[in-house]
């Protein structure tokens, strides 16, 4: 039906059809013709040949032009109804008789005007399939769903219904879309922390799968140019079944060379807190080739808080598993039937019990629901005594010791309770916060040891034993982040060593006070280095490597250390010579040291690499898990590189779209329970 020559004519009459919007009606001799005017492409205009074939070219061409009209061709096709068709897709609907047709609809009735209005401006917008099945691969990288959701019949009839010419491609496409997006997000990600003026931190997670396969993740924590708390998940490796130690720490050096922040390092955070001391020594061994570290790495070396308080409830709650038994026993006994319910609710009436509290059986799983139930328990203790003299069916009664050994176990699970809300509620959980907290652990383990009951004293002493090998860990820096705090100064480490040392707390307060001038002093000779043009941007800590141009580095640090008595009072002690700053809720430490940079500009780098330091690595939802992290089943079906990919690009998308927790950056990916 096409043909080569043409010569404009008026139309005879009007047109009413939407479709010549995109044509110009012809003649040729006794011949109409339809020119396409986007492409020029002749078709019959004949009025005899309707304008179904106009159509059929108009969706062909403009999926070529990228205009959308697909709603315009629609309307037109139930133009003589003036009702609007919405699809009702059940659960039984067969794709294969479906094709273009829609679901016998309810009606919502609308203005005939108004909707052609609409119409119209609807059929100037452009569809650009690539960016749709870019803005398709972001959402599924966002939200989580699985990459298979493209092939299911119900997103597809959504997706059609809502535009037609979009294109549906298999989850494989989609999968290397998703890949495309990572490789440019990663991009953005590593030249935004090789621009840090200040150095990062590293947590080191350990997470596994159903299948028993391990992960290692890497998450950088620092704080950026204005004074925020920033982390990124930068890899999730999947690691080998056959890896060893020696090659668990190359894995760690590759990623960081990787990145280029083997040198822009100040701390690793372990969420191990007895993982082997070799995998630590040679990743020091590494970093240390470029940079000196503080009083033997201690400050380099740090393990997870919160998880030294998980392993030492866990011990204590195999301790006493035969006394939680009988407690568990003892709630479901009273809850096993509304009659026994009842006469126990009789007693606790009868003997004057008060509690509100409902008897609820605890999840292994989680201990501070342990916690609850044993707190609970105590409660109503008489009235669980009084059941025991009236009720030979009950079994699980408690012997009084027992009683007593639940009731101390309860206070000290309380105290560890208290202290992971703290580690995992804290939207902004800078060092400085974790200092005062560790110290109360550390006194009410030195009590708890002193207790006259040999078997809470020596329950107590096998968790004060896995404590003090934390502690020895990292003493120092949670001592100098506490310092850092203008709340506390120094005096907050002479309040907590004199209660946990005693007669030797001076010696232990110099060793804190003589570090972090050491520290000082590296910053202060780097800042000496940086004015000289000496080091690139970023690098908080001198290199030791050496420069064949420069061989006097080491008359820069004698200048620095002989001058310091003859120039001015240095920013560290300044600082602590100055009035603490008054306690109160809303204290923004940040905040603080963003405004007091220019009166302490070299302790200020040094309080900025110190209190990003993370000295807690686990999310809120994990806080009273006994269990490890596991990812979940579908994640962990992935191939290790789109799995790296789905959860990297995932963690940064979400702090571009403002809506990231970076307390939970992975807890979508955690198997539940």
């Amino acid at each position: 039906m096409e043909v080569s020559n043409e010569s404009a004519i008026k139309k005879p009459k009007r047109l009413t059809s939407v479709v010549w919007n995109h044509f110009q009606r012809i003649r040729k001799a006794d011949v109409c013709y339809a020119v396409c005017v986007h492409c020029d492409k002749k078709l019959s205009g004949s009025s005899n040949s309707g304008t179904t074939h106009l159509r059929n070219h108009l969706m062909r061409c403009l999926k070529r032009s990228n205009y959308d009209v697909s709603q315009l061709l629609a309307a037109k096709k139930k133009k003589k109804d003036t009702s609007l068709s919405i699809a009702n897709v059940n659960a039984n609907y067969d794709e294969t008789q479906r094709k273009d047709e829609y679901i016998k609809p309810s009606i919502i009735k609308f203005d005939h005007e108004q909707r052609k209005d609409e119409i119209i401006s609807l059929g100037s917008c452009r569809f650009d399939q690539e960016q749709s099945r870019l803005d398709l691969a972001r959402m599924i990288i966002l939200h989580g769903y699985p990459l298979t959701m493209v092939e299911h019949v119900g997103f597809k009839i959504f997706v059609k219904n809502l535009q037609p010419l979009f294109e549906f491609v298999p989850n494989s496409s989609i999968e290397v879309s998703c890949i495309e997006i990572y490789m440019k997000e990663k991009q953005k990600v590593y030249e935004m922390i090789n621009r840090l003026h200040g150095r990062i931190n590293l947590a080191v997670e350990m997470w596994s799968s159903p299948e028993n396969a391990e992960y290692l993740c890497l998450i950088a924590h620092y704080i950026d140019e204005d004074w925020k708390l920033q982390q990124k998940i930068l890899n999730f490796v999947t690691l080998d079944s056959s890896h060893t130690e020696d090659m668990l720490s190359e894995v760690i050096i590759n990623c960081l060379m990787e990145w280029d922040v083997e040198c822009k390092l100040f701390a690793m955070t372990f969420d191990d807190c007895f993982a082997d001391d070799d995998i630590v020594l040679r990743i020091k061994d590494r970093i240390s080739q470029n940079r000196p570290l503080l009083s033997n790495g201690q400050l380099f070396d740090v393990r997870s808080a919160a998880h030294v308080l998980n392993l030492i409830v866990q011990d204590a709650m195999e301790t006493i598993r035969e006394v939680t038994e009988k407690v568990r026993g003892s709630v479901r006994y009273v809850k096993s039937s509304q009659v026994i319910q009842g006469k126990f609710n009789e007693i606790a009436e009868q003997i004057g019990i008060s509690s509100q509290k409902n008897l609820v059986l605890d999840l292994p799983t989680r201990w501070n629901s342990t916690y609850f139930m044993l707190e609970t328990v105590i409660g109503y203790k008489s009235a669980f005594c009084f059941l025991q003299e009236r009720d030979p069916a009950y079994t699980s009664a408690l012997t009084d010791t027992e009683w007593e050994w639940a009731s101390s176990i309860t206070g000290y699970l309380k105290l560890f309770v208290e202290i992971t809300n703290i580690f995992s509620g804290d939207k902004c959980p800078t060092a400085n916060i974790y200092f005062p907290e560790i110290c109360d652990v550390h006194i009410q383990l030195i009590e708890w040891c002193k207790n006259p009951d040999d078997f809470l004293s020596s329950m107590a002493s096998k968790m004060k034993a896995k404590f003090d090998r934390y502690w020895s860990k990292c003493s120092l820096a949670l001592a100098v982040a506490a310092i850092l705090d203008p709340r506390f100064k120094m005096k907050l480490v002479e309040y907590y060593y004199s209660q946990i040392y005693g007669s030797t707390a001076l010696d232990r307060i110099k060793e804190v006070s003589d570090g972090i001038k050491e520290l000082f002093n590296a910053y202060s000779i780097c800042s000496t280095l940086v004015d000289q043009g000496s080091t690139l941007p970023g690098s908080s800590l001198p290199s030791t490597s050496t420069d064949s141009r420069d061989r006097l580095k080491g008359f820069d640090k004698f200048l620095h250390e002989s001058s310091q008595g003859q120039s001015a009072i240095s920013d560290l002690d300044k600082y602590l010579e100055e009035p603490v700053f008054p306690r109160n809720c809303d204290f923004n430490i940040l905040n603080w040291w963003k405004v007091h940079t220019p009166r302490y500009p070299i302790l200020s780098m040094m309080a900025r690499d110190i209190l990003g330091t993370p000295m807690s690595t686990i999310a809120p939802e994990l806080a009273f898990g006994v269990g490890g992290r596991v990812l979940d089943s579908y994640r962990s079906s992935l191939n290790p590189d789109t799995r790296q990919a789905l959860i990297c690009t995932r963690d940064w998308l979400q702090v571009e779209s403002e809506d990231h927790n970076p307390s939970s950056a992975l807890a979508l990916y955690v198997e539940a329970n």
